[in-house]
């Protein structure tokens, strides 16, 4: 009876968890474009001070990169892992909300370690690390809704054997 809807929300969870492992690559291929825009500029004679990098006049190519890695990180990837935790309470298979769970465990440390790696840059190790987790946390936890849809075939378990005659 409630099999269509559990289905709907195995979709929705598996969206979600595709969606954040996206977002990662996303996050990663932002910085890396600021990280050696900011880096050719600096090699071409422009200079990056404290006094720059509080002022809009710096300007070079990559710089956005810097602002979607800000603003993915601070409100789209917690907002995505805050609707996958919640649509795994619908998706009705073993482990979805841990899966779940782990990612948003994971996008909070991403975000606090985003925040303290200005202060503490080798912590910028950490949040590297920390994201490839949260990647492979968000493609297992997919897999794993795709195994539980009743629609799919089923994969045999053991060894079967034809019967002897």
């Amino acid at each position: 009876m409630n099999e269509p809807r559990g289905y709907v929300m195995r979709a929705v969870y598996r969206v979600l968890a595709y969606l954040l492992a996206l977002e990662v690559v996303v996050q990663a291929a932002a910085i890396a474009w600021a990280v050696f825009g900011l880096s050719t500029w600096i090699e071409n004679g422009g200079v990056l001070d404290k006094a720059g990098m509080e002022s809009d006049t710096v300007a070079f190519d990559g710089v956005a990169g810097f602002a979607v890695h800000g603003m993915n990180g601070t409100v789209i990837v917690p907002a995505l892992a805050l609707l996958f935790l919640v649509s795994s309470f619908f998706a009705r298979f073993r482990g979805a909300i841990s899966w779940a769970g782990a990612a948003l465990g994971l996008v909070v440390v991403q975000v606090a370690l985003g925040i303290l790696a200005h202060s503490v840059p080798a912590l910028g190790m950490l949040h590297g690390a920390v994201a490839l987790g949260l990647l492979v946390v968000c493609l297992v936890a997919a897999r794993r809704s795709s195994a539980a849809d009743p629609t799919r075939e089923p994969v045999p378990t053991g060894s079967h054997h034809a019967p002897v005659a």
